[in-house]
């Protein structure tokens, strides 16, 4: 998408990055302009697709989703009706929280989260091993997780007036 961003676009993004919840007229204090034009410039942004959603930082364990896992999965065909039947079949797996088209050996990355090791493989055992066209399947199971950044890394954007 080919947006031209400024530098009051840009302090929008990293404030909302930090904290979703902000209000548009703290919003509007903390990047210098006032609440209208933040308030048209943020739904500017919503509608470009650069900010897609505000989402809850929730804490998997508290909530009972003890185990993550992330899934290496190659097919046996790679044309393109293939691959769209296993991403269609990925958007109904619950426990899958993310999916990656992979270069290299594996053609998808899973990241499935679930509440037990033995919900885990009824979705490996039921659904992912019953999926056509699946050749083979890798697991790795998390230990801990040592760094979760929401966001995007935006350091090396424009903070000030010099871009």
């Amino acid at each position: 998408m080919n947006v031209k961003m400024d530098l009051i676009d840009w302090r929008i993004i990293r404030e909302l990055c930090a904290n979703g919840r902000i209000t548009n007229v703290q919003l509007a204090q903390r990047v210098g302009i006032t609440p209208p034009p933040c308030l048209r410039r943020v739904r500017a942004l919503e509608e470009a697709g650069l900010i897609r959603g505000y989402h809850a930082d929730v804490d998997q364990q508290a909530l009972g989703y003890e185990l993550t896992v992330f899934v290496m999965v190659a097919l046996h065909s790679q044309a393109e009706s293939d691959l769209r039947a296993f991403e269609n079949s990925a958007f109904g797996w619950p426990l899958v929280r993310e999916c990656y088209m992979m270069s290299g050996e594996i053609d998808y990355l899973l990241k499935c989260i679930a509440p037990t090791m033995a919900a885990f493989q009824d979705f490996l055992i039921n659904k992912l091993s019953a999926t056509p066209n699946v050749a083979s399947i890798k697991t790795a199971v998390t230990i801990r997780q040592i760094k979760n950044e929401a966001c995007v890394p935006l350091e090396d954007r424009p903070v000030t007036d010099r871009q």
